[in-house]
């Protein structure tokens, strides 16, 4: 057998991602770092692994051992539509740029992201741009896509998330793909128990519930669909599916999925809510987490499968893998290529260096290349459309709109 494709993981959480590639076959975390306390003994109970708990601001680079693959779940609150959005002015959003760090120092083969869909058209794309740019002037060709979790990993949930792939070798990049769409055919039931009792905690009731019970017991009327209290109202989710599970289900506000059981309306047990994350029941939720931290780290996770999907084409294109990778010697001009379909797939990368603005013209005349400007591109996002361009990064000032 083969020596195991090394993982360094980032952001860890409780090993969603890292579980993901592990069930790929012939992947092994090696280096684990994740800040919150609660996430890291779910993730101690469930890998042989001691995890590193430091802020990663806090990390220096030089002690990172190397690793195959970068896994990074970065923080995605500052982008995502739930939240305010403030994407790098948020100081979470900022830990990109440490992981950045590591990513400069280590150089992995591989660099797998994951964040909210809501990163791509973000501040009309800039955010995105900064990511793709900081990747890709590191050496890394990149591909990402936003995938579904019910389209994409067979688990009925609507979560829609984008993932990023960049590799040093442009024959590994080339002979990667994201996964195709599978059928949905898991139903509701093999990951929810609408039968069976559970413990009284999470059943609403008229005497627990007063001001709102009625309502409820008037909406939620099938075993066929999931439901939220919305603050103020009921609301079904007729596609049959689990709405997209946030940190703060089950704990109170408006996101709290609910059921009618067999003994009544209840909101997901914790272990249901990392069921629809696509964990297997045989992972650990140690006893001595409340609740309300499990379901944090379940809203906070990945869906697993999707995860394993995408890492068995990760594996399958390291076959195709080179030792000659591209080298960015950061001169003082970048020509970047980009290819986007809607706001949902691209691959981006450097084309070539150049050290004066002539040499970018003459460059772009010869080859009969056409520039796009920032306005250029922020339309591009805003519209959703499907686009094929070049830009030109200027490391002293802004982009270089042709002459």
């Amino acid at each position: 057998m083969s020596e195991p494709i090394t993982l360094l993981s980032f952001f860890a959480g409780v090993g969603g991602i890292d579980l993901g590639f592990h069930q790929a076959g012939n992947f092994k975390a090696i280096y684990a770092n994740e800040f919150d306390q609660y996430a890291k003994e779910t993730y101690e109970a469930n890998f042989d692994l001691k995890v590193d708990e430091r802020d990663i601001r806090d990390v220096p680079a030089e002690e990172i051992p190397y690793g195959d693959v970068l896994l990074a779940g970065f923080p995605c609150q500052p982008f995502s539509v739930a939240g305010y959005r403030k994407g790098f002015e948020d100081e979470r959003g900022g830990l990109f740029f440490d992981t950045l760090r590591i990513i400069n120092k280590v150089k992995p083969k591989v660099v797998f992201l994951e964040n909210v869909k809501n990163m791509v058209t973000h501040d009309q794309g800039n955010t995105f741009k900064v990511i793709r740019e900081g990747l890709e002037m590191n050496g890394y060709y990149l591909k990402w896509a936003v995938l579904n979790a019910k389209d994409y990993g067979n688990v009925p949930q609507n979560r829609e998330r984008i993932y990023i792939v960049g590799f040093r070798s442009k024959k590994a990049f080339d002979n990667f793909s994201f996964p195709d769409k599978v059928k949905l055919t898991n139903p509701l039931h093999k990951y929810i128990d609408f039968h069976n009792k559970v413990d009284d905690i999470y059943y609403y009731s008229e005497e627990k519930n007063p001001t709102f019970y009625h309502k409820l017991e008037e909406a939620i009327t099938s075993q066929e669909t999931i439901y939220q209290w919305r603050r103020q109202y009921v609301r079904e989710n007729k596609s049959g599916v689990v709405p997209t599970l946030t940190a703060n289900m089950g704990t109170g506000g408006h996101n709290v999925p609910l059921i009618l059981s067999d003994h009544g309306i209840r909101k997901l047990t914790p272990r249901e809510t990392f069921n629809v994350q696509g964990f297997p029941k045989t992972f650990v939720l140690p006893e001595t987490i409340s609740n309300g931290q499990l379901y944090k780290q379940a809203g906070n996770s990945v869906v697993v499968p999707v995860i394993r999907r995408i890492a068995e084409n990760i594996k399958y294109a390291l076959t195709y893998s080179e030792e000659k990778t591209q080298t960015i010697r950061n001169r003082r001009f970048t020509l970047l290529y980009t290819k986007m379909t809607g706001s949902n797939k691209g691959e981006s990368f450097v084309i070539k260096e150049f050290d004066t603005k002539r040499e970018v013209n003459e460059f772009l005349i010869q080859k009969r290349i056409h520039l796009i400007s920032d306005d250029t591109y922020s339309k591009i996002i805003r519209r959703k459309q499907e686009s094929e361009f070049i830009m030109v990064k200027d490391a002293k000032e802004s982009e270089l709109v042709t002459v």
